[in-house]
């Protein structure tokens, strides 16, 4: 087998075999604590921009299939892993793992402690890093990571978003309709809304207001995406504008931040990030702790909103990070986790069922009028 390099800008190598596809590629330096679901972390948009380390050490053990994809194509810059399988066991397998990254230009390394790697992010934070199957310098490829782009202030939502609108499978009778702005929006969120009965029209990430009140939707959903959500200008007059509406406004993850900014708040780089499918998060209407998905490096700062006017709904158990949130008043509720997502249990589906209500309440509300 080929060999490979991780490097990161702190310095540290680490070296092993080359998993994936020729060259080398650079990126923020994250890790995953799921123990399944590579194909669903290597196909989110949200990756975007970042080489993802998987700690779980077995990946690839089930092969990869066209079902289980978020999107047509990976989005990680680059893949770690402990040890990566070539002989997958799985009846619905069509591919293995290493030809699948091959097959789509992702450069990947295993034989490499990720234990080691995942406290050194877990001590110093997300670094940058690079891997490479074609340069063996360490001083090179260290000067190479030192160099490449910051996640802070870099927009990689130009990049994964669609350039055309277009219309995702409307459910027979739909009972709403509903606009999604895509900024790098994952299919299960899709299917999730047509089966809450809405014909869903995806957007651009650099729609104007105009052309999505056009539609007259009953309600406006702001999907997950990479990158600094601070980066983002453009997509905050959009969305001020349907605030100013009160149209029913649905955020998950990087449409929370954007949700947050919009509201007049700020956001902030976490440490090292949230991202598995094992994430606690304490529901404070009820009392009930959920077991979430969640994939973001960023979080809306608590303190840089209105207390008068925003309720901040959800609780990270881990760090005390804020995980959801509502508005008083108007229609609008976000969450900083992946509620489409399946960690084992389906905890967070009412809040699809929280959309629905609330374009409920608006229909009602435009009628009498």
């Amino acid at each position: 087998m080929k060999k490979a390099i991780l490097a990161i800008e702190d310095g540290s190598i680490f070296e092993g075999r080359a998993v994936g596809a020729d060259g080398e590629s650079a990126g923020e330096l994250v890790f995953n604590t799921s123990m399944t679901g590579y194909q669903e972390t290597l196909t989110d948009p949200s990756y975007a921009g970042q080489i993802v380390t998987m700690t779980c050490p077995h990946i690839g053990n089930y092969g990869v299939n066209k079902d289980d994809v978020e999107s047509d194509t990976p989005h990680v810059r680059g893949f770690v892993m402990r040890e990566c399988c070539f002989e997958p066991s799985n009846w619905r397998a069509v591919e293995t793992l290493p030809e699948y990254l091959k097959r789509h230009g992702i450069v990947a390394i295993d034989g490499v402690d990720t234990r080691h790697i995942t406290r050194l992010l877990r001590t110093k934070g997300a670094m940058k890093a690079i891997i490479s199957a074609s340069d063996y310098n360490h001083d090179s490829l260290v000067a190479k990571a030192r160099a490449s782009a910051d996640m802070a202030g870099s927009d990689f939502v130009k990049d994964v978003s669609i350039k055309e609108p277009y219309e995702w499978n409307t459910p027979d009778n739909p009972k709403y309709r509903v606009v999604a702005i895509d900024y790098g929006i994952k299919r299960n969120i899709l299917r999730l809304l047509e089966q809450a009965g809405c014909a869903v029209t995806v957007m651009p990430a650099t729609v104007g207001p105009e052309e999505v009140l056009a539609r007259d939707p009953d309600g406006v959903f702001l999907s997950n995406g990479p990158g600094d959500p601070a980066a983002l200008p453009y997509v905050y007059p959009t969305v001020r504008a349907f605030i100013e509406k009160e149209i029913p406004i649905f955020g998950i993850c990087l449409g929370h931040q954007i949700l947050g900014h919009a509201l007049g708040g700020t956001t902030y780089k976490l440490k090292f990030g949230h991202r598995g499918g094992n994430q606690p998060v304490l529901y404070c209407d009820t009392g009930k702790v959920e077991i979430t998905a969640q994939n973001h490096g960023f979080a809306v700062d608590a303190n840089s909103l209105n207390p008068d006017e925003v309720v901040f709904s959800h609780l990270h158990l881990n760090d005390k990070t804020c995980s959801g949130m509502y508005h008083k008043r108007l229609p609008i509720f976000s969450v900083q986790y992946h509620p489409e997502s399946s960690p084992g249990p389906h905890d967070s589906r009412y809040l699809f069922e929280n959309f629905t209500r609330l374009m409920d309440e608006y229909k009602v509300k435009r009628a009498a009028v």
